[in-house]
């Protein structure tokens, strides 16, 4: 809230300072301030989630497209409470990672890559969607609307008043005097209004980038909640980690939302003043220095890697005791054989259901050569009747 506040009060300044110095009145420059993030305020609130969706290239999939995706975020609705079953899309990118969008319960969406879907297990995979879900749940979706829409709403401003005076001062400045007071009070005024225009837009995306990392420790305490198993999130984080591939479609607008900065790539050092996200190191030590599942555990686990407080007193105050449980795997030492053998023959699944579910959104259709049982997949663009099959030379109709 404190932050929020802080961004508003700089929407507020340039405002005003706008007032002063273009109409001379700061109440003028104030409405004008609120107008732009009233009516961008409107435009997110109602078509934010869908505007987001389509630019990130996601694709809606129901329960018959992938079940154990749809099975997953159910689990993880149920254990969060969720009143309502969250969308789910897909978005057609090797890089893992994952984001939730949506102005509130009712109107919420959560889409992964198809990458991390291939990539992850189903532990990892639950760790993923609970994290995504805990950011429905505690409301950090319309919080980071708010935070960017106040923060687009400070660059615009910002921009065109910083474009405007430079023009009149290179034209000879404002003819029109200031009932306010003499030329010194105009000077003044001016300078702070520059070094406001140039600092107010860095200020606020430093503070909008602060809320956002506060948001993914509180978002990666609820998901060991939510599974009861904070290795599958940091298994999962882990791998992102050890990612080299970017996410296509994102953007700076949209980096915040995603899981991990998607723009991250290993062995890149990031300014944690100027990070989207918690650094991924720290986050994976939190999680597996947790003596249980609950919130107690998260923040005693973040005291002793960052040596001070991130969770809200109000989520310490209403926590319980949480075990953690055992590993969807066997785990004994009896079972190694058998366990790798079970994760082998689980990735060609995730890969063969994931490639499946690819090739239907993209409408491809699928040809069994009635000769000797391969199976083809055409584009949609393939028109022809007949298509020859690749391994016996068989000539199969379309």
């Amino acid at each position: 809230m404190i932050l929020v506040i802080l961004m508003g009060a700089l929407l507020l300044a340039i405002g005003y300072i706008i007032g002063i110095y273009f109409f001379g009145s700061a109440v003028a420059g104030l409405i004008i301030a609120l107008i732009v993030w009233g009516i961008m305020n409107l435009v997110a609130y109602f078509q934010g989630d869908s505007i987001i969706l389509n630019m990130s290239g996601a694709r809606k999939i129901g329960p018959q497209d992938h079940p154990r995706l749809y099975n997953v975020v159910e689990e993880m609705k149920i254990a969060s409470g969720l009143e309502k079953m969250p969308d789910i899309y897909i978005i057609d990118d090797p890089a893992l990672n994952a984001f939730a969008t949506g102005r509130d319960p009712q109107h919420a969406a959560v889409a992964i890559t198809s990458g991390l879907l291939e990539k992850l297990n189903r532990d990892e995979l639950q760790g993923v969607i609970a994290h995504e879900i805990a950011h429905i749940k505690n409301r950090d979706i319309l919080l980071m609307l708010m935070a960017s829409i106040l923060l687009g709403s400070i660059v615009i401003l910002a921009w065109y008043a910083s474009r405007i005076l430079f023009f009149s001062g290179m034209t000879g400045g404002r003819r029109r005097s200031s009932s306010s007071g003499g030329g010194g009070f105009q000077i003044i005024i001016l300078a702070v209004g520059i070094v406001l225009m140039i600092l107010a837009p860095i200020i606020a995306q430093i503070i909008y980038f602060a809320i956002s990392r506060r948001r993914e420790y509180l978002a990666d305490a609820s998901g060991a909640l939510y599974t009861r198993y904070p290795e599958g999130l940091a298994s999962a984080l882990e791998k992102l980690l050890n990612s080299n591939t970017q996410v296509k479609s994102a953007n700076k607008a949209t980096a915040p939302m995603y899981i991990s900065n998607p723009f991250y790539k290993k062995g890149m050092a990031i300014n944690d003043l100027f990070a989207t996200h918690p650094p991924l190191t720290d986050r994976i030590r939190i999680l597996r220095a947790m003596g249980g599942a609950s919130y107690v555990d998260y923040e005693s686990a973040y005291r002793k890697i960052k040596g001070s407080g991130v969770l809200p007193a109000s989520a310490l105050t209403a926590s319980e005791k949480v075990g953690i449980r055992q590993a969807s795997a066997p785990e004994t030492a009896v079972d190694i054989g058998k366990k790798e053998s079970s994760e082998i023959k689980d990735k060609i699944e995730r890969t063969r259901e994931t490639s499946d579910l690819m090739w239907r959104l993209n409408n491809y259709r699928t040809i069994t050569c009635e000769n000797c049982g391969t199976r083809m997949r055409l584009p949609p663009t393939y028109k022809a009747p007949l298509i020859r099959c690749p391994h016996c030379g068989y000539v199969n109709q379309v």
